[in-house]
């Protein structure tokens, strides 16, 4: 027989954790205005809190895309691949080989506890618990009701102090201090030091994060506690614009970038045009001087920025800069100076590095 009633009646804590009790199986509904949210339960414990098959807009697909696991141009290939076959996303992500059964119960994990998040701040609404609709699918996850309960409630009321710190979105963020050589970088702070660059507002950097938003103002609370970051200047709503590019760039690069910004331009230095009799004639051009280039000496700097963060984090900086691309702390077109040839010397030991340009000419 199925349950069902208001939610003004009964919260949704309290309905999951009365299932979660009787270790009930089936799937609990529940709508609010035009929003509306499944939990299914296996034996008391949650499984899956998204539709399976084929739905409107797969709520995995959308979380993948949002923590840069999978690309705009690979989301659409999923969801159209979707509606032709109807098969499920779980099984599209395996069998296409974007992601093994382990990795993809990692990300279930996190999108649930995050729509659990949404779900235990709803006050009204009404609520249908089914035991006949069960997940169709051997589960990926089975997480305890009351354990994930409490992590969701507890990441409610840490937001409310992350919208206090960070009440103004167009606030600047800049590097203030590298973390202590001997204080190790989760995955989440690097990914936030490749983004922070003094110009980028907060939320470009919660935008732009492969995380979550909650995970986003974690990490960043985190950092500006340790006097990490800090607030710099503020910028206008209106200009936001501008940072167009550099997010496509940041999406279109590694899960975790390090580098600053992908340096796309070409340097043609010291091109003169003559006319000579009816026609245009081009002068020689000069060898580039990484001297006197600006955009090389752009790229060295933040190249130097990767190193050292690598050598924070592993202890000593790398053998060569392949081992940089295979690690993901930068791309291959960012090992990469136009015009010169880049050469990486490290030391007997790791202890230092030399970086030199010379002309690819």
């Amino acid at each position: 027989m199925a349950l069902q009633g208001n939610l003004r009646d009964f919260s949704v804590p309290e309905i999951l954790q009365l299932l979660a009790s009787q270790k009930k199986t089936g799937c609990l509904t529940m709508e609010w205005n035009s929003e509306r949210a499944v939990v299914f339960l296996q034996e008391g414990q949650i499984v899956s809190t998204r539709s399976p098959g084929l739905s409107r807009e797969d709520s995995l697909l959308a979380f993948l895309l949002k923590v840069h696991r999978i690309t705009e141009e690979q989301h659409k290939g999923l969801v159209a691949i979707q509606k032709e076959s109807n098969r499920d996303a779980e099984e599209l992500l395996q069998t296409g080989g974007y992601l093994n059964a382990i990795e993809l119960a990692g990300f279930l994990d996190r999108m649930i506890i995050d729509d659990l998040m949404h779900l235990v701040r709803w006050e009204s609404g009404s609520y249908r618990f089914d035991p006949n609709s069960r997940w169709p699918n051997a589960p990926l996850v089975k997480l305890g009701l009351e354990a994930s309960l409490l992590e969701a409630s507890r990441r409610v009321d840490e937001q409310k102090r992350f919208v206090s710190v960070f009440k103004d979105p167009h606030r600047q963020i800049a590097v203030h201090d590298l973390p202590d050589p001997n204080q190790p970088l989760t995955d989440a702070e690097r990914d936030l030091f490749g983004i922070i660059d003094g110009q980028r507002t907060v939320e470009e950097i919660v935008r732009l994060a492969p995380l979550s938003e909650y995970e986003a103002y974690e990490t960043l609370h985190r950092m500006l506690e340790a006097k990490w970051i800090e607030f710099g200047g503020r910028r206008d709503p209106g200009e936001t614009a501008k940072a167009t590019s550099r997010e496509a760039k940041l999406r279109a690069g590694p899960q975790r970038p390090v580098l600053w910004e992908l340096v796309m331009m070409a340097v043609v230095l010291g091109i003169l045009f003559a006319v000579r009799q009816g026609g245009l004639q081009l002068a020689a051009v000069p060898r580039p001087n990484p001297a006197n280039d600006v955009f090389a000496a752009a790229q060295i700097r933040n190249l130097r920025a990767a190193l050292e963060l690598y050598r924070r984090e592993n202890g000593a900086y790398p053998d060569g800069i392949e081992d940089m691309i295979a690690g993901h702390w930068i791309t291959a077109d960012q090992a990469r100076v136009n015009g010169y040839v880049l050469l990486y010397r490290p030391s007997h030991g790791g202890g230092d590095c030399r970086i030199e340009l010379t002309p690819d000419r």
